[in-house]
């Protein structure tokens, strides 16, 4: 039986190109895996683990937390393969499992700073390049600390449009909610996005 240990971060893995099942549907693979072949499902996550394990970083700011979210993500879904009806991609479900685990390990943090904290942009010679580093810098913050700001419905929808490209339809059944939900969501959190960044634009 796989444990947590099994995987390895997913950015250590190989490259997918390197794997003699590249070619392999997901859905195959799946049901291999649940047949109980754990090569099966090593291609699954090398397949998906990056775009995973940047969706988690995404919404934990955090990079161990991120890694540790997909990890227990993939043993979940190890587990839970049986439970796999084949009615959406192998991908959305893995999404799926992995916004959830996220949304738990947010839950558990104390919550994030207010925007109120957020330092103002760099001032000083525009043309100066530690000033526009330093500047760019304090925008990255304040963006992390503006979708930290949003509720989870409309950070989860962001990231998974804006930073992952998934179509609105997956991005429903990710979230389990309609197609006009997830746009509402959508354009609350890029209004909210929108005033909070104000100031670097």
């Amino acid at each position: 039986m796989i444990e947590r240990t099994a995987f390895p971060p997913p950015e250590r893995d190989l490259p997918e190109r390197d794997l003699p099942e590249c070619d392999v549907p997901d859905r195959l693979l799946a049901v291999r895996a649940a047949e109980g072949d754990e090569d099966s499902f090593a291609v699954l996550v090398r397949r998906h683990g990056r775009q995973l394990l940047a969706l988690a970083r995404c919404m934990l700011g955090n990079p161990q937390d991120a890694e540790e979210a997909v990890q227990d993500a993939f043993v979940s879904a190890w587990r839970r393969l049986p439970e796999y009806r084949h009615s959406a991609e192998f991908r959305t479900w893995l999404y799926r499992i992995t916004v959830n685990r996220c949304l738990t390990m947010r839950r558990r943090r104390p919550p994030p700073l207010s925007l109120n904290t957020v330092v103002e942009p760099a001032a000083g010679n525009a043309w100066s390049q530690p000033a526009r580093s330093a500047e760019q810098d304090a925008a990255t913050a304040a963006l992390t600390r503006a979708l930290a700001e949003l509720d989870d419905g409309q950070r989860v929808c962001w990231i998974l449009r804006e930073v992952q490209g998934l179509p609105y339809k997956e991005i429903a059944h990710v979230t389990r909610t309609s197609e006009p939900t997830v746009r509402g969501r959508l354009f609350r959190a890029r209004r909210s996005l929108q005033e909070a960044m104000g100031p670097w634009r």
